[in-house]
């Protein structure tokens, strides 16, 4: 597989993670769990819908990170890849088989 098709296999597995939220973990910041439940839960529906990626937050187009606001605060949402034992990398993220994909949900002073 090319870099390129490995890329776009990461991202079709990242983007079907991410709207769904099945197939990985998500982990939420302190912050974001003290928010209040409307607005953390329509932080949760803006990373589910977020699309507005570009080369500034996509270098590698893989659809690992982005940047949303909600109430004028912004946060940040990050994929990282993980063997199934969560105790190290993925030694091939393009590879369900054998990556856990986790999702974190940050405000953007938790970076």
């Amino acid at each position: 597989m090319t870099t390129r098709e490995q890329s776009s296999t990461i991202a079709k597995l990242n983007d079907r993670f991410r709207q769904t939220f099945v197939g990985g973990r998500v982990m939420l910041t302190e912050g974001v769990n003290a928010l209040d439940t409307k607005d953390r839960l329509e932080l949760l529906r803006k990373v589910q819908q977020f699309n507005a990626f570009t080369g500034d937050n996509d270098p590698h187009a893989e659809h690992d990170f982005g940047k949303v606001e909600i109430d004028g605060q912004d946060f940040f949402w990050k994929l990282d890849y993980y063997d199934l034992t969560l105790t190290a990398g993925s030694k091939d993220p393009a590879n369900p088989a054998i990556t856990t994909r986790v999702l974190t949900i940050m405000r953007t002073d938790e970076y």
